[in-house]
């Protein structure tokens, strides 16, 4: 199929793998193999300026929002007290995890902006009251023999407490990857954490390295000299064309891995840029480093499972906030498997969006410019005067702003703590992820709908594609109240 002729466009399926048994699943006309529960499609895009990511505060429904300084997680200076050398990796962790539970309670209650400070130990008791009974809804609903989701949505729609256990595994739950069924958990778990473990084994080995393993199985099971011993002449193995290192055939193995090597170097690349403020991400630590290399071994096996699609710029910051919360876990045990589970959410976050880089589906209904279109109809189904400003007085289309905001899910346009809390709506949505992102951003545009008024192309598209710092909860609040569009608008070019 042919691939969108965008930076580092990607489209295609999961090619079958020798060593397991594939689901063949149709998605819009298409078929993915995906390695039982695991492997998908997914899509990024450009690079974006890491100061526009934002956070908020509270403002009643319906003001014109107004711009605040950003808040978000701490810059390494701020959070990171220096010190002459490094304790033990567990010790290192427990510590720095420690550091951005306070820093995340610090941001909801220490740090308001200079005009919210009045009455604002009031509304930090409220918060705290409003959090607690919530966490002891959620817990409730979790801790049943089957997980009523339904019920579970609607809590989550409002947002999940900090800290502790909660997101993680709510998270698991709305994706799919834990079964309603608690006492289904630790078989699906163990199973997919296996599954992937073996992905590994066979995908991410050097050939030379798997050649060795499998050599050694193969004298392990007793055939060694006739006589069972080592000793003696050492026997010549032939080496097919496919497995010499020098071959230049696409078949090769060895080739096929010089390949992957280049897109290895540009994960490596990209998660240099993966939220820099954040030690979690880009500390030169060995905790930094450890989880660099669980992204990159996410990411890498999901381009050798995903030949036609590969890797994309973009796939990196639409991880980050899965192994983010998953590797925080309370739970020992989960946050030490946050690797694996990371990939299979990952993987079901985004093979819904594979239609939208494939150039062949553009013009069709599940293209990503239908995509588009349907945000505009939101738009104008809500505020037909901004519609028509934005498409035909200062002609700032869609395509112009809102492809990063769908394909990347927002993780480009706020802070990871912001991001979070918008991916609780987004998964616990019960039409789906896409269509609370619509949501959500055709809210991104009403709330600024006054500055957008009196902007003019070059303003308006500066504005969008670096949006300003807002308060979160009202850009949800907006969102969720939309009416729902009624219109046949098609996207213009």
């Amino acid at each position: 199929m042919e691939r969108r002729e965008v930076p580092q466009s990607l489209h295609g399926s999961f090619p079958s793998h020798e060593t397991y048994h594939h689901d063949t699943t149709m998605i819009k006309g298409k078929k993915l193999k995906l390695p039982d529960r695991l492997g998908s499609l997914v899509a990024g895009f450009d690079d974006k300026d890491d100061d526009s990511r934002g956070s908020g505060s509270a403002l009643d429904f319906g003001e014109e929002l107004e711009i605040i300084q950003t808040n978000g997680f701490r810059s390494d200076r701020e959070t990171e007290t220096e010190t002459d050398g490094e304790d033990d990796e567990v010790q290192e962790e427990a510590t720095v995890k420690k550091k951005m539970e306070g820093d995340e309670e610090l941001e909801h209650h220490g740090r308001q902006p200079r005009h919210q400070k009045d009455g604002s130990s009031h509304i930090s008791v409220m918060k705290t009251i409003e959090d607690d009974e919530k966490r002891s809804d959620i817990e409730y609903e979790i801790s049943q023999k089957v997980i009523n989701l339904e019920k579970l949505q609607r809590i989550v729609s409002t947002g999940l407490p900090e800290g502790g256990h909660l997101r993680p595994t709510v998270w698991k739950l709305l994706l799919g990857y834990l079964p309603p069924s608690r006492d289904l958990w630790e078989k699906e778990l163990v199973e997919n954490r296996q599954k992937y473990a073996k992905l590994k084994e066979e995908l991410l080995l050097t050939p030379s390295e798997l050649a060795r393993i499998k050599e050694e199985a193969f004298q392990s099971n007793g055939h060694d000299n006739a006589d069972g011993s080592s000793d003696g002449p050492l026997i010549r193995h032939q080496i097919s064309q496919e497995d010499h290192p020098l071959s230049l055939g696409k078949a090769s193995v060895w080739h096929q891995y010089f390949e992957h090597m280049e897109i290895a170097e540009q994960i490596d690349r990209d998660l240099q840029r993966t939220h820099p403020e954040m030690k979690f991400f880009s500390g030169e630590t060995s905790f930094g480093r450890r989880h660099r290399e669980s992204m990159r071994n996410i990411l890498l096996l999901f381009s050798k499972l995903n030949p036609a699609i590969r890797y994309v710029q973009g796939m990196n910051e639409v991880l980050a906030p899965i192994y983010y919360v998953f590797s925080t876990d309370t739970d020992v045990q989960n946050a030490s498997n946050a690797e694996a589970d990371s990939f299979a959410c990952f993987v079901r976050l985004l093979s819904d969006s594979v239609d939208h880089f494939c150039q062949q589906l553009d013009n069709s209904s599940v293209g990503i410019l239908s995509t588009l279109s349907r945000l505009a109809e939101l738009l104008k189904a809500n505020d037909e005067e901004l519609w028509r400003h934005l498409e035909f007085t200062t002609k700032v289309k869609p395509q112009y702003y809102a492809f990063r905001w769908i394909t990347l899910l927002l993780t480009q346009e706020f802070n990871l703590q912001s991001i979070l809390r918008i991916w609780d709506s987004l998964l616990s949505n019960p039409f789906g992820v896409q269509e609370m992102l619509q949501r959500v951003c055709c809210s991104m545009l009403l709330c600024v709908k006054t500055r957008l008024l009196s902007g003019d192309f070059a303003a308006n598209l500066r504005l969008l594609q670096h949006y300003p710092d807002i308060d979160i909860e009202h850009l949800l609040k907006v969102a969720q109240e939309l009416s729902p569009d009624t219109s046949s608008y098609r996207l213009s070019l």
